[in-house]
């Protein structure tokens, strides 16, 4: 990439030289790192936690930078709410993708996480993201944003994009890079979508979600692994509330969907490691999910040579847990 910041972490002083010099941005830091920034052709998200080249790290005094290439014909900051969220992959260039950050905890991701796979365009056009949070010990007191660079604006209850268009010499690819895959326990089926899960169908059979989990002893640092037409998906776990008999969920299930627990990760970091082994190439952008962060125990861990946010949820092409998402851009021919 010819261009004059690097993607990696950076000082804020560094950043905000990037910016001054008219460079298109696609930025991760916490709420007061960013909010130091100046208007210009950027957006970006709330958090703290990332891969650095030195491994995993909290960092509130620094901002993870995703540069948007030299060759890149345009780059244009949009605003998305639950309202015309369903615009947003028209909105995209025909030859492109679109950087995507949302605000965790909200309706518009709510609504993207349902919806998207609705949405014209859907798989056409490369969407890839993340979801924006807060520092762990905040939740609950802090809020996550994102920051549409262009106006100053900080939102907490939209979306915001940077839609990156492509010379017909290049051509956008997203990677999922899942260390999960489906067990060999009971097939789970839902009857209809949401987060919010009280029975299932077990054999055909009604069962409470939450029961089951107790009944079978199962750990829930272990995602729930869907078949979406022969891609692995992970569905996440937030909270089993055992008294109200109720299961929360990261990501929407989806009716028609088979659902089993994955099989458990011995070695989070090998695993990662065997995962992307091989790469000739590093991406042009790329997040990892904040549970792999916490449940892998990656603080101070490298992932291969990966670097990128660590994030509330990853994006790639529709909402995702517990994975890496990557993006490269490639050479036509």
């Amino acid at each position: 990439m010819a261009t004059k910041i690097s993607s990696k972490l950076h000082s804020i002083a560094e950043v905000q030289a990037a910016i001054a010099a008219g460079e298109s941005l696609f930025l991760a830091g916490s709420r007061a790192a960013l909010s130091q920034l100046p208007r210009g052709n950027w957006v970006g998200g709330t958090i703290s936690y990332f891969m650095a080249e030195e491994g995993g790290q909290m960092a509130e005094d620094r901002i993870f930078v995703t540069a948007i290439p030299a060759f890149a014909l345009s780059a244009e900051v949009a605003e998305y709410g639950p309202e015309n969220l369903q615009q947003l992959y028209n909105d995209a260039p025909e030859n492109g993708f679109t950087f995507l950050a949302v605000p965790a905890f909200t309706e518009v991701v709510k609504t993207f996480a349902q919806e998207a796979p609705n949405y014209d365009g859907f798989l056409f056009r490369p969407v890839v993201g993340w979801v924006s949070g807060v520092r762990l010990d905040r939740i609950g007191i802090d809020t996550p944003g994102v920051f549409n660079g262009k106006t100053g604006a900080v939102l907490e209850d939209k979306a915001v994009a940077l839609h990156v268009a492509l010379p017909a010499n290049k051509i956008a690819e997203l990677e999922i890079v899942n260390t999960f895959e489906p067990g060999t326990g009971d097939l789970i089926h839902f009857e209809k979508a949401g987060f919010h899960v009280t029975d299932c169908l077990i054999a055909g059979q009604p069962v409470n979600l939450a029961d089951y989990i107790l009944e079978k002893g199962l750990s829930t640092e272990i995602p729930l692994v869907g078949d979406y037409s022969g891609s692995s998906i992970n569905v996440s776990f937030q909270k089993v509330d055992l008294e109200q008999h109720t299961v929360d969920l990261f990501a929407p299930v989806f009716p028609g969907v088979d659902y089993r627990f994955a099989k458990p990760v011995a070695d989070y970091e090998e695993a990662c490691a065997l995962a992307i082994q091989g790469e000739d190439k590093d991406s042009d952008f790329a997040c990892n999910c904040l549970l792999n962060y916490l449940y892998g125990k990656l603080e101070g861990k490298k992932t291969g040579h990966v670097t990128g946010p660590i994030t509330f949820g990853e994006i790639a092409h529709q909402l995702l847990n517990q994975t890496m998402v990557r993006l490269y851009l490639h050479d036509i021919g």
